[in-house]
Formats: C-alpha cells, structure tokens, sequence
C-alpha cells in the first residue's frame, strides 16, 4: 500500500552493492557485545532526563555517540554550532532517510524528539528509550490519523521542542534520495517555528556507501548484521541553514525549500561551515557500488 502520506521508495536489495573490506570475525564479535552493552545501559541513561538541561544534553549526547561506535561508525559533523546553539524555542528538524542509525547520528549531535512510524515503539531495548525520549509515533497507513499528527507535532514545537522528522517519508539508499513530502511541515506552519535541515551521508574513505541502507527486504537483523560487518563506516551529520518562519506561504513551499537546500549537498562545490565557524569546500565523492 502507498500514497502521499505513505510514500514508496524505488531502492531495494539492489542498492546495497559494492564489496567494502570487513572486520575480522572477533571484532564484529566484539562489536556486537559492545553495542548490547550500550543499549542496555541506555536503560540508565534514561535517568538523564531528570538533570539539568546542560547536563542532560550532554549525557544524552555522549550515550548516543557511544552505541555509533559501538556498532563502528565514526560520526563527522558539519556546522553542529548552528544546532547546539540554537534559542530555546521550538523547531522542526527535516533530514533525509537512510538508515535505523539515522536517529542516533543526530541524537549525537543534539538530542531531539522524532516522528517516527509506529514500528520502532516496538524494537527492542532501543524502542522503549526512543519512546521514553518524547517520541511522537505515527501510523501510515491511516490516513485519517494525519491531522491528528499534525495537532500533535504542532503542540510539541509550541512547548519549545525540537522535533524532527524524516521529510521523504520512508528509507532511500542514500545515493538517490526522494522528494520532501509536505504534510508534516504544516506543523511548523501552525507552530511558527523555524525549520532546520539535516543531512545525512554514509561513507566508507572516499565513496558513499549504501550499506548502512535499510531498505528492501531487509529486516533491522540484517541491516545490523551488515554495520557490524563493515570497516571504516563514517556517517555525516550536515546541519544547514534554518529555514526562519514566514519564507513560505503554505506546507509545500516550506517542504521544498528545505528540500532544496538539502539536495544543494549532491554538489562537490557546497560550501560546508563546520562548527570552527570556517568555511571549507566538500571534496569530491563517488559512489561506491557494484
């Protein structure tokens, strides 16, 4: 089933291609541990909620980076001063899709609540902390549920939160990506708060990867199966310029300015800020598949 709330995406089986080297078999072993270990202390961590707001961030923000590496993934950030320093008021946060690590990527840069689709509330020890970080959930597949999401996220970016969302609507490759659909940018509308793009690469040396990709008939086993497999996964986090209320009319010019501001990084000649507040050119990168 698909429609304009619930979008399909054309990557499958096939995008997950290349043959990138592997660790050895104790190290994904190791990894393995690791990551069950982080998890489940993710459980205590939960208490963090209760510190003060520098402290809870912090807490929240370390944790997070901890399972990235853990599972062996290496996290690069781009302009996180533009996110971190944001006023206390709220915004909704638009990134792409790629990957189940999507969420603790960002959450490494700064901790935020998620629009996630109903699936996660029921993922394992992972699940129930992204449900006791303020998760608003939503069901695809009914579209009468759509306007009450939206009141939903609304309210939240009200009471100052940061709420993200995945603005494509479902996982891409991340060598093609889809278009932003509309519908939830209507709550930053409602709200009058800013929107702040995001975006997300993989990449193992100098090529994109695909294989942190869950897409397909790919179950989250398989997919954590292939990360803990993988060496020298890097994830970018890109955090660009915010989209300041009032630059759009209505949820479909909000949806597409951020998404073009997002596509502007398919381009070897975009201008990164990275947190020094310096500008750089991001070099040239090629796909990596088969």
């Amino acid at each position: 089933m698909s429609h304009a709330w619930m979008p399909a995406s054309p990557c499958g089986d096939g995008c997950v291609g290349g043959t990138p080297a592997e660790v050895g078999k104790l190290r994904q072993v190791w990894r393995a541990v690791t990551a069950v270990t982080a998890l489940l202390c993710g459980v205590t961590v939960a208490l963090a909620l209760l510190l003060p707001g520098k402290q809870r961030e912090s807490t929240i923000r370390l944790w997070f980076h901890a399972v990235l590496r853990a599972f062996g993934v290496k996290l690069e950030v781009h302009g996180a001063r533009k996110f971190q320093e944001i006023p206390k008021r709220g915004v909704l946060v638009a990134s792409n899709h790629v990957s189940w690590l999507d969420e603790l990527a960002i959450d490494a840069v700064q901790p935020i609540k998620i629009v996630a689709k109903k699936d996660i509330k029921s993922w394992p020890v992972l699940g129930r902390i992204i449900t006791a970080a303020g998760t608003v959930y939503l069901d695809r597949e009914k579209l009468r549920d759509l306007p009450r999401t939206v009141h939903e996220l609304a309210s939240t970016l009200r009471n100052g939160s940061a709420v993200g969302i995945h603005a494509e609507g479902t996982t891409w490759c991340g060598l093609a990506s889809g278009h932003y659909k509309p519908a939830l940018f209507q709550a930053a509308l409602d709200a009058g708060v800013p929107v702040r793009p995001i975006v997300l690469r993989y990449r193992i040396g100098e090529h994109v990867s695909t294989q942190p990709a869950f897409i397909g008939s790919d179950t989250l086993v398989d997919s954590i199966r292939r990360v803990l497999k993988v060496k020298g996964l890097v994830v970018e986090v890109h955090v660009l310029d915010e989209i300041a209320p009032g630059r759009a009319e209505n949820r479909r010019e909000l949806a597409k300015l951020a998404e073009e501001q997002s596509n502007r990084l398919t381009s070897t000649e975009l201008e990164i800020a990275p947190s020094t507040g310096d500008t750089h050119r991001a070099r040239p990168i090629t796909p990596l598949v088969a």
